[in-house]
């Protein structure tokens, strides 16, 4: 039998502000922990993400905790949204650091806008063109 993917991990250097970058920001719902906490999980309707300190994973499995990734994105959370125009207003109201406002990707058949969390981690938003 196959594994069955679970859910997504993200090791943060900065717990507290991502924790409140997808609680606040995101507008995710948190299902277990707090910004005070080293794990945390968010419940985002098909799936979840979980957040942990990065310090702590690294304990766990007996190395060291990883430098940030030099130049490159190594991943994109990708989040589907009715409407991307309006979810980019509110998350860069809500402090979230914009990287590309909302534009239509004929190719990819999306409108997308794309921000970064606290620890610099690309997030992209999107609805079907």
């Amino acid at each position: 039998m196959a594994p069955r993917f679970d859910y997504a991990r993200l090791l943060v250097r900065d717990f507290g502000a991502c924790y409140r970058f997808y609680r606040e920001v995101v507008g995710l719902q948190p299902t277990l922990g707090t910004e005070e906490d080293n794990y945390a999980e968010f419940h985002t309707g098909a799936s979840r993400i979980s957040l942990f300190k990065a310090a702590d994973m690294a304990a766990a499995v007996g190395g060291p905790v990883p430098p940030p990734e030099p130049g490159g994105d190594t991943c994109c959370l990708v989040f589907a949204v009715e409407d991307v125009d309006a979810a980019w207003a509110a998350m860069t109201a809500a402090g979230g650091r914009g990287v590309a406002g909302p534009i239509d990707r004929p190719d990819w058949d999306v409108r997308t806008a794309h921000l970064r969390d606290p620890d610099g981690r690309l997030i992209e938003i999107n609805s079907r063109l």
